[in-house]
């Protein structure tokens, strides 16, 4: 079997206009208030090629969202996981604040328009808890005064919506390294159970037997062991793999899992489970 080189994310330039306050994962919109949120239609940035971060203690990079629109939320989330992160979220000030005391961020997404305050505010107190945490500012308003104000009050960087996910994780990569808080690790193995992958390599075993994938087969796997015990809902995957380019086979997603089970799981313990009217997701066989 020939096995094709991985696709290259691609920014869609389909449009959608959101009512306000609904967040759109999967087109770039056009804002249709100060509240709307939604992210240009990219996929987040693959750690194919990169250095992984790590804390001290060899264990994942933690990152706290703070955004009161849960589609927004999840949508980062999902792309901070996709980069081996380890990823918390708070809806309001409050609740950021006291996320952050025990979950101990090592960089904060923070999103200037909350409900019950504004983040320069939360900001404030995020400090008193971690003196030294990196924040990203994340806000509709682009105007240059605004820019100041976050970072005149502190913030280490500031994005605007509608932004790149790519461009969110860079943003949150270069931070964590000017903290110090990571170091970088090259190469990256995945874990789930006896199932290994080997993301330099682009090799993949189950109990030390060798198995071979095509590229589509390898990102998809990839992707499920990078959320495992995740339901991940076909939209999501095929954001994350294909990025809609597959062709307008609506069973794509079913019939590249069909072919992961016929790899991974023939006469073993099912590893890949569906979720009937949810998605698939993958855990360690019992």
């Amino acid at each position: 079997m020939t096995t094709t080189s991985p696709r290259t994310p691609m920014t869609s330039t389909r449009t959608a206009t959101p009512s306000p306050r609904t967040a759109t994962p999967h087109r770039t919109a056009t804002a249709a208030s100060p509240r709307t949120t939604a992210p240009h239609r990219t996929a987040a940035a693959s750690p194919r090629g990169r250095t992984e971060l790590l804390r001290a203690d060899r264990s994942p990079v933690r990152v706290l969202v703070v955004d009161d629109e849960a589609p927004l939320a999840e949508l980062l989330s999902m792309a901070l996981r996709y980069e081996g992160w380890e990823v918390r979220s708070a809806g309001d000030g409050a609740g950021a604040v006291r996320m952050a005391r025990d979950f101990r961020p090592d960089v904060v997404i923070l999103d200037v328009m909350l409900p019950d305050t504004d983040g320069f505010a939360v900001l404030g107190g995020l400090r008193r808890e971690l003196a030294e945490v990196p924040v990203l500012f994340l806000t509709a308003r682009d105007a240059v005064e605004d820019r100041i104000a976050g970072l005149t009050a502190g913030g280490d960087d500031y994005v605007t919506k509608p932004f790149s996910l790519e461009e969110v994780v860079a943003r949150l990569r270069g931070l964590i390294r000017r903290s110090g808080t990571a170091t970088a690790r090259s190469g990256s193995t995945l874990t789930v159970g006896d199932l290994v992958l080997d993301e330099d390599s682009h090799e993949v075993s189950r109990g030390g037997t060798s198995i071979h994938l095509t590229a589509t087969e390898f990102e998809l796997l990839r992707f499920l062991m990078r959320n495992p015990k995740r339901v991940l809902s076909k939209a999501q995957i095929l954001d994350r793999v294909w990025n809609y380019d597959f062709g307008g086979q609506a069973n794509v997603v079913e019939l590249y899992i069909s072919y992961l089970r016929k790899k991974i799981d023939a006469g073993r313990s099912p590893m890949i489970h569906t979720r009937r009217g949810a998605g698939y997701l993958i855990k360690p066989g019992e």
